[in-house]
C-alpha cells in the first residue's frame, strides 16, 4: 500500500500544477476515492458471485468504476481553481491525512482482526463495514474541502470591500480637496486685485511668492470630464510625482458615465496603484512612466493604463500576483475584474519588455450591473 500510495504520489505530481504539499493533499484526496471504488465494486462483484461470467464482471466494473468518478467529478469540479497553483496549508494537509488514516484504518480493521468492537465478523458485513466508512471518509475529505474554500472566499470577499471601501474614501477626501482648490481660484482674484493696486514693488514680489508659497500644495487638477474620474487622478498623479513618476493622461471620462462612483474608484483607483508600485521597481526616476487612457474604440469603451517596470512578472497559474505582502494585498487585479465583469466587460494584462499594460474593455451600451 505504501508502494502504491508513493506511484500516486508521483503521478498527481508529475500531472498537476501544484506544491508538495498540494500534491500530497490531491493524493490523500485520491487514495480515499480509490478505496472507495474497489471497496464498493468488491461488495457488489461478492454479492453477485458465481452469477455474471468474467466478461459481465468486467463490464460491471467498468460501469461502477465510471459512476463513482463521474459523480465526484460533478460534485469536484468547482472545488479547485485551475488558473492558480493547487497550494494547502499544513494544517490542511494534516487534517485530510488524519481522516484518510482513520479511514483506512477503521475501514481495514476487520481484515486483520475480528477481536474488536468495531470489526467486522462476516463476509459480507465485512465489506459493508469497508465500504461504508470509506463512503464517510470520502465525504468529509469533501466537506473539509468546501468549508476551506468557503473561508478562503469570505476572507477575500472582506479584504476586497475593505480595499474598495478605501478607494472610495480616498475619493471623496480628493474630491473635497477639489471643491477646496476651486475657491481658492475664486478668492484668487482678489488677490490679484490686490497686488496690482500695491505701487511698492517689494512689497508686491513679497506677496507675490506669499501667493504662490499658499496655492503650490495644492498642485494639478485633471479635468476628464467626469468629477468622480477627476478626483481619483488628481488624487494618484499627487502621489505619483512624490516619487518622480512622469503621468500622462488622456481621459475622456464622459465614456464611463454607466460606471457607479464606488465601482469607478475601484478600477481606475486599483489600476493606478498597481501603475505607481510597478513603476517604482525602477531605480531611476527618469525612467518611471505611466499612461492613462480612457477612449472609444469601434463599439467599445477602452481603459488603458500602462507603466514602465522592471521586467519581472510573478504568476499564480495564469494569473499575474503582486509581488507585496500582506493583507489587502493582491486584490487589486481581481476588484478590477469584478468591476468590469459587471457591466460584461473584460480586463487583459500584458507585459512587452519594460512596459506592462492593463486593458478594460467595455461595451459601448454596458447592460446593468450584476451581482453574482
Amino acid at each position: 500500500m505504501l508502494t502504491a500510495a508513493a506511484v500516486m504520489y508521483a503521478l498527481v505530481f508529475a500531472s498537476v500544477d501544484a506544491t508538495a504539499r498540494g500534491a500530497g493533499y490531491v493524493l490523500v484526496r485520491a487514495f480515499v476515492l480509490a478505496e472507495l471504488a474497489a471497496s464498493a465494486f468488491w461488495q457488489i462483484d461478492r454479492f453477485y458471485g458465481g452469477v455474471f461470467g468474467i466478461h459481465a464482471q468486467a463490464i460491471g466494473a467498468l460501469l461502477l468504476y465510471g459512476f463513482v468518478f463521474i459523480v465526484v467529478w460533478f460534485a469536484e469540479h468547482c472545488q479547485f481553481n485551475r488558473e492558480a497553483r493547487l497550494d494547502v496549508t499544513g494544517v490542511q494537509l494534516a487534517g485530510a491525512f488524519a481522516i484518510a488514516t482513520a479511514t483506512f484504518g477503521i475501514s481495514n480493521l476487520s481484515f486483520v482482526t475480528t477481536d474488536t468492537p468495531f470489526s467486522g465478523r462476516f463476509g459480507t458485513e465485512i465489506l459493508y463495514i469497508r465500504t461504508l466508512v470509506d463512503l464517510c471518509g470520502y465525504i468529509a475529505l469533501h466537506v473539509q474541502l468546501r468549508v476551506q474554500n468557503e473561508g478562503i472566499a469570505r476572507r477575500d470577499a472582506n479584504a476586497m470591500a475593505q480595499l474598495l471601501r478605501s478607494q472610495h474614501d480616498q475619493y471623496e477626501i480628493t474630491r473635497r480637496s477639489i471643491d477646496e482648490v476651486n475657491r481658492k481660484h475664486h478668492d484668487m482674484k482678489h488677490h490679484l486685485g490686490a497686488i496690482r493696486s500695491e505701487r511698492d514693488a517689494v512689497t508686491r514680489s513679497r506677496m507675490l511668492d506669499d501667493l504662490e508659497d499658499s496655492i503650490d500644495r495644492y498642485g494639478d487638477v485633471v479635468r476628464t470630464g467626469s468629477h468622480v474620474l477627476d478626483a481619483i487622478v488628481t488624487a494618484k498623479l499627487a502621489r505619483a510625482r512624490e516619487h518622480g513618476i512622469e503621468v500622462s493622461v488622456v481621459a475622456d471620462g464622459g465614456l464611463l458615465a454607466f460606471l457607479r462612483p464606488m465601482e469607478l474608484t475601484s478600477l481606475v483607483g486599483n489600476a493606478l496603484d498597481n501603475a505607481i508600485d510597478g513603476a517604482l521597481t525602477l531605480k531611476g526616476e527618469d525612467e518611471r512612466m505611466i499612461r492613462l487612457a480612457v477612449f472609444a474604440q469601434d463599439d467599445f469603451t477602452m481603459v488603458r493604463v500602462e507603466n514602465t517596470f522592471d521586467g519581472i512578472l510573478i504568476r499564480d497559474g495564469d494569473r499575474i500576483v503582486t509581488r507585496q505582502l500582506g493583507p489587502g494585498h493582491g486584490y487589486g487585479l481581481r476588484n478590477i475584474e469584478t468591476a468590469a465583469g459587471a457591466y460584461g466587460g473584460t480586463a487583459s494584462a500584458t507585459a512587452d519588455g519594460r512596459w506592462f499594460s492593463l486593458c478594460v474593455l467595455f461595451p459601448s451600451h454596458p447592460s446593468a450591473p450584476t451581482t453574482a
